[in-house]
């Protein structure tokens, strides 16, 4: 057996953690440490390593590197404010809360997330264009199998605090992103969603082609918390960046 520790706050880290209003980013340095860059050199950006590689496995399977662009990924919290109070001022504070998460309260600041139009030759920085047909409904289809969910989808607007987006994806890995995407869920409601399946009593599972995977919640009640793994087995462990951390068990 494996025996791991987590702190409390550990449970600030990892893919599964929601970024919102009510939860913002505890420590917005963490994510600097595993940026990768992305995209054309003239218009490259970051993006954290794993979230990186698999977007571009995810383009190179629908042949789209050419006729997607990649608008926005990492932000500091010196370009959050500054790209929050730019909207304020040419914008305003009704479409700003809409569309632009506040500082210390964007998915942008993690890596974990990007923004993506239609190639042309003028994009919208905030609302670039990302329909529902043609290349990025070939993006959208094949989306969850590589981890990506589309964030702020419509009608989940009281839940997620801010308007449909059609252009934002945020990176949580798969299984989840599969099971968010069969269930209609956004990531606020799958954190509550697997609060149900208590680590050593039922357990979510989600049965692929050749294996299972179970999917559990840990309180993070202790300081320390152990946990015990089997040494032979796979499993990813991320915090929800609420009050626990989600376990994920590859082939149990």
């Amino acid at each position: 057996m494996s025996e791991i520790t987590l702190s409390k706050e550990d449970i600030h880290k990892g893919y599964q953690i929601l970024v919102n209003k009510n939860h913002a980013i505890k420590n917005p340095c963490q994510f600097t440490k595993h940026l990768l860059p992305i995209g054309l050199r003239s218009n490259e950006l970051l993006l954290e390593k794993n979230t990186a590689n698999l977007l571009g496995q995810l383009l190179d399977s629908i042949a789209a590197k050419n006729k997607i662009a990649l608008v926005s990924g990492y932000r500091s919290l010196k370009e959050q404010e500054e790209i929050y109070q730019t909207s304020l001022l040419e914008y305003g504070k009704l479409f700003t809360e809409k569309y632009v998460a506040l500082p210390n309260c964007s998915e942008h600041q993690t890596g974990l997330a990007i923004d993506l139009g239609e190639q042309a030759e003028k994009i919208d920085f905030i609302r670039p264009h990302f329909p529902y047909s043609g290349i990025a409904e070939d993006f959208r289809n094949q989306a969850a199998k590589y981890g990506f969910i589309e964030r702020y989808q419509k009608n989940k607007e009281a839940v997620t605090g801010i308007s449909h987006e059609p252009w934002h994806f945020r990176y949580v890995g798969y299984p989840h992103a599969q099971i968010m995407q069969d269930h209609h869920l956004c990531l606020e409601e799958y954190v509550t969603f697997i609060q149900d399946y208590k680590y050593g009593e039922k357990h979510y599972c989600f049965q692929t082609e050749n294996k299972k995977i179970e999917i559990c919640y840990i309180k993070a009640e202790a300081n320390p918390i152990i946990l015990k793994i089997p040494d032979e087995l796979y499993y990813q462990l991320s915090g929800n960046n609420v009050d626990g951390f989600i376990l994920t068990m590859f082939g149990v």
